[in-house]
């Protein structure tokens, strides 16, 4: 069996554990030759939600995803197993990729060569016709995604509704009505 047929048995296998997890299956990959392989993984929220994968999610979903590799022994030998999200920077060019970026601030190379950056308000319509609306400096543009070579999110490093502070102590230890 090739290591494109093993991918496929690989990816019937983990499926169960994956959708029970709640997360989408974005790709299998398994690699190399010989005594070891490498399994990769590629896990995703699914397009609905707003957000990151985070390491508890991934953790939970590998230690799943190796007791089913497992129990099932479609790879043959021993192998690595690699579970990771597609990252934050990777390359959109799918809806549902676009679905998954609303709300980030995105580049797009249009297929005129031309390119654009503005926040990602929605994505509307199916897989044939989306369309991607974007907020370019306080103006509606609408973008059909047929006129997109490819996508990228621009990463933010100060958008305060993404921040999350792990307790009082991460911005001071005021009360109140304490002055300063």
């Amino acid at each position: 069996m090739g290591q494109s047929e093993v991918s496929e048995e690989v990816r019937r296998v983990i499926a169960p554990a994956v959708a029970e997890a709640g997360l989408y299956l974005e790709s299998v990959r398994v690699k190399g030759a010989g005594a070891t392989q490498v399994v990769q993984v590629i896990l995703d929220l699914p397009e609905t939600e707003i957000g990151s994968l985070n390491s508890d999610q991934l953790g939970d979903v590998s230690r799943a995803i190796s007791k089913a590799l497992d129990a099932d022994d479609v790879v043959p030998g021993t192998y690595a197993l690699e579970v990771s999200s597609p990252g934050a920077t990777r390359t959109m060019t799918e809806p549902r990729q676009f679905r998954r970026a609303r709300t980030r601030l995105v580049n797009l190379l249009l297929n005129d060569g031309k390119e654009l950056t503005g926040r990602l308000v929605s994505v509307t319509g199916g897989d044939d016709d989306a369309v991607l609306e974007l907020n370019l400096k306080g103006q509606k543009k609408l973008v059909p995604l047929n006129t997109v070579k490819k996508g990228k999110v621009e990463l933010e490093m100060n958008r305060v509704e993404e921040a999350v502070f792990a307790d009082d102590d991460a911005h001071g230890d005021f009360d109140d009505d304490e002055e300063l």
